[in-house]
């Protein structure tokens, strides 16, 4: 496959917000930042300004942030595709402008044109008054919009210099197959406009929405740190962008940095924590957590993927006589080659016979049997 550019935006910040009440203070947004700066992320959508007026000041202060420090990331901040909230959007002193736009399954071909007129009015607007800004339009939500209604508002807006178009699946209803059957509908009707890809974690397939997205054509990841996000979260930022990776595309994102990866989604879920007394980031979250490095069945007991500070090995019926040798080497119990192959068939039964997996004082027991 021919390799192709891809452009990040994490929305940790503006999606977070919308994880269970969580509230990120300025201090921790700029922390953030911090880390995606480093992780070399294109654009950080940093809040939605016309929510609050502490949201325009956080935004402003994320982007009087970057300019200051000479950051690379682009700060953009999120509103209604409407003209007051794109007044406020210009006090935040962003230069990315994100709108998202709803538009009825019932609307009239009259009304239809009226809305994407008056959206283009809005984009003008701002740039009378901001020479460098760029926009985004989510339409939503690709899951229940009529098809006419998508293409033509993707060749309506395509027309109008719009930078980014977002396709997302807001409900989160959506199976890779239907993502990727839609984006490569609309990808041609896009002509230079970018499409962008958010997909929702309802069905737990967000992640993997978002990669069939791209291959469709999409050529904008939205993603947050450990999924987090309205509902039950969007896709991962690291798997979802390791993934794209290593099926060829280019990315500026640096996941071989998963010392500052592994401290972004901890001190993420350390907030987490803090004000809702549960952790996001848990035993089975891919990469992060710790069940990546348990092993049961020998076949699996070669891996070395993910940042568990140590692997653990679990003995019971189904183990061979491989992952008994790691067992014996990380516990550091010694047994005499010769007796493995049959040490691992009395584990086996022992297993079988107690109904349950064996520990190190069971393991001594059996080797002790063995030197009687």
């Amino acid at each position: 496959m021919t390799t192709k550019k891809i452009t990040i935006i994490d929305e940790t910040l503006r999606e977070g917000m919308q994880y269970r009440g969580i509230m990120f203070s300025t201090e921790q947004r700029l922390k953030i930042l911090e880390f995606q700066e480093k992780l070399c992320v294109d654009i950080c959508q940093a809040g939605y300004p016309p929510a609050h007026a502490s949201e325009v000041n956080a935004v402003k202060t994320l982007c009087l942030h970057a300019q200051k420090n000479k950051y690379n990331i682009r700060v953009a901040a999120m509103g209604r595709a409407m003209i007051n909230d794109a007044k406020i959007l210009l006090e935040s002193q962003t230069n990315d402008f994100h709108f998202h736009l709803h538009i009825k399954n019932n609307v009239t071909q009259n009304q239809l044109n009226d809305t994407l007129q008056g959206l283009v009015r809005t984009i003008n607007s701002i740039r009378d008054q901001n020479s460098m800004a760029s926009f985004s339009i989510a339409m939503l939500d690709i899951g229940k919009s009529a098809d006419h209604i998508l293409e033509k508002a993707v060749s309506f807006l395509s027309q109008h210099n719009v930078d980014i178009l977002s396709l997302p699946d807001t409900s989160g209803i959506m199976a890779p197959n239907q993502v990727y059957e839609n984006i490569k509908l609309l990808c041609p009707k896009a002509n230079n406009t970018k499409i962008s890809i958010h997909c929702h974690n309802d069905m737990g397939m967000a992640s993997a929405n978002t990669v069939m997205g791209i291959l469709a054509g999409g050529r904008i990841l939205e993603a947050s740190a450990v999924g987090i996000g309205e509902r039950n979260g969007i896709a991962d930022l690291y798997t979802t962008s390791k993934t794209l990776q290593n099926l060829g595309f280019e990315i500026n994102l640096n996941t071989d940095d998963i010392n500052t990866f592994k401290a972004y989604y901890h001190y993420v879920d350390s907030i987490v924590y803090q004000q809702t007394s549960h952790h996001i980031v848990t035993i089975n979250t891919p990469v992060f957590g710790d069940a990546v490095k348990t092993h049961v069945a020998g076949t699996h007991a070669g891996g070395d993927y993910g940042v568990a500070s140590e692997e653990r090995f679990f003995l019971n019926t189904l183990c061979g006589k491989y992952l008994v040798k790691k067992y014996l080497r990380s516990h550091h119990i010694e047994c005499p080659e010769e007796f493995l192959d049959s040490l691992t068939i009395n584990i086996k039964s022992k297993s079988a016979q107690l109904n349950r997996c064996l520990g190190d004082d069971d393991i001594k027991i059996l080797i002790s049997n063995f030197k009687r």
